[in-house]
């Protein structure tokens, strides 16, 4: 008899190999899967793939005795044999490994674990460390910067090498950094931020000319495909759909622009004139204009104003901002009116993004034409405007994004749909998953009919009904749903003052949390990031920075494709 068989199980998606030993039976078998799956072993489904084993679902007094694993594997031409695990893996309820004392382990090793570090303020430099907090949680961006080698000296190079050595910085220690060589490199490769106020002192900067000017330079060093494959290694060339550089493949949006006139719709109406004659009289139509731009980040237009129906919006939820932004009429040269006509702009994003940023338009210029000190001032807007911690892009999509991403909505409701009757029908929902027939009078060919019909049916559904690509490195079956990860929040009402912070998801949040009360939100944990003070607070603190009033409120919020 043979002493030991090799195995291939597949369980879900994970294939295991395993060394099975026949004298340890049904229970050595369960065992071994169980340490290497977290499945017990009275939840295990274990049926026999390749032929010559058993038919069904695996016994617990089965005898392997009766088994010729020799014809077995002769059938399976030497290879191991198969087998299908059926069953979901339990919660871990403790440590399995041996304990570790912070005191012994080096200071890199301790940062991962305890409260991130933060980054000293230099002199007004709020606007840099706040900013900076947020993209380190950006991994794709600190992948692309990893290998990126200048090919020549410059203060763009300096800056972005001296952004890497930041968050190296950072990550070795639990102690606040002083960012001093990523200051003076800032100031270098944008002499605006070097300014002094009357005292000498340095001037307050804002944060989103600071994040702008960082994607910029990254779009013009990071174009290396050694960076863009460390970045984003599995993504292709349709999936970047032009985006030559790092910035631009992580944050740019495609965005299509759709120009229509709005006084000449082809109906024959008297007041449009074309040189003297009737412009539908004459037959002539004014086609609509259709243009693409890019753009690294979408506006939340908090000032409210008449959007793309002509009706006056009071804004309140950044879904509207952004929709507020993305409509509106512009004057515009008319060739068939022969002058300048009121044409609807609607702009769609055509090409998604893996980071999504979004603007709140807090400040704006207020022309002071009776001053004789100053031309203008600089103003804030207070009033709140709430966000979630999920956005939903799908309503500011092209119709053909919109089109793939609308299969893997249906998909997901469909797979919905599908639990919910399972449940009602009172089955095992997590054993379905892999379903198939388990009936020990079925015949192993009716079993391989089974599965060569479903991998059929697999096969058609990611084929023409799988959906294209709408951008670089999106999840599979991405359904447009971003996750809030990073807000910069300002404080104050002078907008060439205030204080800039960071609040930033972290990284460890796993398993089962609260919601928040009267509401279907979960209740994580993030850190805020006050300069070199790091402090912990929940997602309920970071939804109330929607402002109107004197605290916090949200100026940049960054978002990750939601999987």
């Amino acid at each position: 008899m043979t002493d030991t068989v090799a195995l291939k199980v597949k369980w879900g998606k994970e294939t295991i190999d395993v060394n099975f030993v026949v004298a340890g039976g049904v229970k050595g078998l369960k065992s071994e899967l169980e340490e290497k799956t977290r499945v017990p072993a009275d939840r295990m489904k274990l049926m026999a793939k390749s032929k010559g084993l058993w038919k069904g679902v695996l016994k617990d007094d089965f005898d392997f005795g009766s088994i010729d694993f020799a014809a077995a594997l002769s059938k399976a031409k030497g290879g191991p044999l198969n087998l299908l695990l059926m069953g979901s893996a339990a919660e871990l309820t403790g440590p399995k490994t041996k304990t570790v004392f912070l005191e012994d382990l080096p200071p890199e090793e301790v940062a991962k674990v305890q409260e991130p570090s933060g980054l000293e303020n230099l002199g007004n430099t709020c606007y840099l460390n706040s900013v900076t907090q947020c993209l380190r949680s950006v991994p794709q961006l600190r992948n692309g910067l990893e290998p990126y080698q200048p090919t020549a000296t410059s203060a763009q190079a300096l800056f972005l090498t001296t952004l890497r050595e930041t968050y190296k910085q950072l990550d070795r220690t639990t102690k606040p950094v002083a960012p001093s060589t990523f200051v003076r490199s800032t100031k270098m490769a944008f002499p605006q931020f070097a300014q002094t106020g009357p005292n000498g002192a340095p001037m307050q900067q804002d944060a989103e000319e600071f994040f702008s000017g960082l994607l910029t330079i990254a779009a013009g060093e990071l174009k290396d495909d050694r960076l863009m494959k460390a970045a984003l290694p599995f993504t292709s060339p349709k999936e970047l759909d032009g985006a030559s550089n790092l910035a631009d493949a992580l944050f740019g949006l495609k965005m299509e622009e759709t120009l229509t006139c709005d006084e000449f719709d082809g109906k024959g109406d008297d007041k449009m004139e074309v040189e003297g004659e009737g412009a539908a009289a004459a037959g002539l139509v004014e086609p609509p204009v259709k243009s693409y731009d890019l753009l690294r980040k979408l506006v939340c237009n908090i000032q409210g104003g008449v959007d793309g129906t002509s009706s006056t919006l009071n804004v309140t939820h950044i879904a509207e901002g952004i929709n507020l932004s993305l409509n509106g009429s512009i004057e515009k040269n008319s060739e068939v009116l022969g002058r300048n006509a009121v044409w609807t702009r609607k702009q769609r994003i055509a090409r998604l993004p893996p980071i999504l940023a979004v603007q709140f338009g807090r400040f704006y210029w207020k022309a002071t034409p009776d001053s004789q000190d100053h031309s203008g001032v600089k103003c804030k807007v207070m009033k709140p405007v709430a966000f979630n911690s999920v956005l939903d892009v799908y309503e500011f999509c092209s119709e053909k994004v919109k089109k793939e991403l609308k299969k893997s909505r249906d998909k997901a409701l469909q797979e919905e749909e599908d639990r919910i009757n399972m449940k009602l029908k009172g089955e095992d929902v997590d054993d379905n998953k892999d379903k198939m027939e388990t009936d020990e009078g079925k015949s192993e060919d009716n079993e391989e009919d089974a599965a060569l019909k479903a991998a059929l049916a697999m096969s058609m559904q990611d084929g023409e009904d799988a959906p294209e690509p709408v951008g670089p490195g999106l999840p599979a079956n991405f359904q447009g749903q971003y996750e809030l990860f990073a807000v910069v929040t300002h404080k104050g009402r002078d907008a060439d003052g205030g204080h800039y912070m960071a609040w930033v998801k972290a990284d460890n949040n796993s398993g089962k949390v609260d919601k928040i009360a009267n509401s279907e939100e979960d209740n994580e944990d993030w850190f805020v990031f006050d300069d070199d003070e790091v402090s912990p607070c929940k997602t309920e603190d970071v939804l109330k920075l929607k402002g109107g009033g004197d605290w916090h409120m949200s100026y940049l919020n960054f978002y990750r494709a939601k999987k």
